[in-house]
């Protein structure tokens, strides 16, 4: 098999970004998945997605609800399961 018959019948495969916005310098930008990291804790309170502002360079860290867990996950955001050791 040829890499053109491997590939034949895809499509190009378009990035995903995530838009943002940073709360200390009231940036808004656009967001590679690479860019971004989710937390998966046992509650909504360990549960977050972060980032580096690309403006001001702060670390950003938000919640994050189902929905934004699913978009990010499914987006192709780095998942990091946090597991408590009770």
């Amino acid at each position: 098999m040829t890499v053109a018959t491997a590939f034949a019948g895809m499509r190009r495969v378009v990035p995903v970004v995530f838009k943002a916005g940073c709360p200390d310098c009231r940036g808004r930008f656009e967001l590679a998945a690479s860019a971004l990291r989710l937390a998966i804790g046992a509650t909504s309170r360990t549960t977050f997605y972060s980032f580096t502002c690309p403006e001001c360079g702060a670390v950003v860290r938000k919640p994050a609800g189902e929905r934004i867990v699913e978009l990010l996950t499914v987006g192709g955001v780095r998942t990091l399961r946090l597991h408590s050791t009770v």
